[in-house]
């Protein structure tokens, strides 16, 4: 909970709304492609969440990235099966900034090569239609919401067996509506601050999870948590859970009070990104060893956040990526110092 939610009972509300509505953990085994929770996705239109930052006059309820970083975290802490980000913070945002309507249905969105295809598409396969953001020319970019009856489809997963379809658009026979050139750029910042939030959110539920657990096993009559090699395994977990949220409540931050063309804002999703990427490989790695073999078995619930966490952090940017963006950043303003703390 950020010092902002704190303070506000409105989001406070909010989030309490929110664990009511996300109960965390599913019935997901290992190896077991996971399917798009319709039960789920209808509960969240109804509340007016599948829309969240959607202009009112357009059929969305109007919150911004605050209210949206609330609902990432809470989903993320939940395993849902359902694409809140792609279908709200992308999708419905391509639309809005190419002036196209934003009729029902659920969407996910994409940046097409020069041939048309994207790679690793979410829930391609379980959407109406699919936003799709192409370069029509050197200096030129464009939208359109193209039918999935339209676009060819091969099924993929990634680590964690969620969809990430690979698919091909004839952008000869689209039109859309032409966007700047900064749009593509925008997107990417979107989802990956999408990601670091819903990474924020599974990693607080990992920890809960070994907290749990070390609490309750009994070894050598006493609870595991007594053992201070084990207590550093969590130590570790925590503090590594507490500096990707640190960094992704001020990318949050940034983005709601400077906009993503400000490269504060980018800055900051920089460093979230990359701190939560790091993070994620500490927290899945000291997680299995402080629940051992049970943590590797497909009844517990820690594969569905630990390999979600895993895979989150390649997409929208690698690890590396971040960091190398960061040093770039660092070594132009000549001053580390100064960009940490401004």
């Amino acid at each position: 909970m950020t010092d902002e939610t704190r303070d506000n009972t409105e989001l406070r509300d909010f989030e309490r709304m929110l664990a009511e509505v996300f109960i965390s953990g599913d019935d997901h085994r290992i190896g077991e492609v996971i399917e798009f929770d319709r039960a789920l996705w209808n509960t969240l239109s109804e509340l007016g969440l599948a829309r969240l930052t959607g202009d009112e006059s357009a059929g969305g309820s109007g919150a911004g990235w605050t209210e949206a970083a609330l609902l990432l975290t809470a989903a993320g802490a939940a395993a849902a099966a359902v694409p809140v980000a792609e279908n709200d913070l992308l999708a419905g945002w391509l639309l809005a900034t190419a002036g196209l309507e934003a009729s029902d249905g659920v969407r996910t969105a994409a940046v097409l090569d020069v041939d048309g295809d994207a790679r690793f598409v979410p829930w391609a396969r379980d959407v109406d239609s699919i936003v799709v953001l192409w370069q029509d020319r050197a200096d030129a970019w464009r939208v359109a919401d193209v039918p999935r009856a339209r676009i060819e489809l091969t099924e993929g997963v990634n680590l964690a067996s969620e969809p990430r379809d690979h698919v091909h658009v004839d952008v000869a026979a689209l039109s859309g509506a032409e966007v700047p050139a900064s749009v593509a750029a925008e997107f990417r910042y979107r989802g990956a601050l999408a990601r670091t939030l819903s990474s924020v959110g599974a990693m607080d539920r990992i920890l809960q999870l070994v907290v749990e657990h070390v609490t309750a096993r009994v070894q050598f009559g006493r609870p595991l948590g007594k053992f201070q090699a084990v207590q550093a395994l969590v130590a570790d977990i925590a503090a590594e859970s507490a500096l990707a949220r640190a960094a992704a409540d001020a990318a949050v931050a940034a983005a709601s009070a400077n906009g993503f063309d400000s490269s504060a804002t980018r800055f900051a999703i920089a460093v979230a990104a990359s701190c939560t990427g790091h993070a994620a490989a500490v927290v899945a790695r000291n997680a299995h060893q402080a629940l051992g073999a049970i943590g590797f078995t497909m009844e517990h619930e820690l594969h569905r956040h630990a390999n979600r966490v895993l895979s989150w952090r390649s997409e929208f940017g690698t690890v590396s990526s971040w960091d190398a963006e960061l040093l770039e950043a660092a070594v132009a303003a000549g001053d580390v110092w100064s960009a940490i703390t401004e």
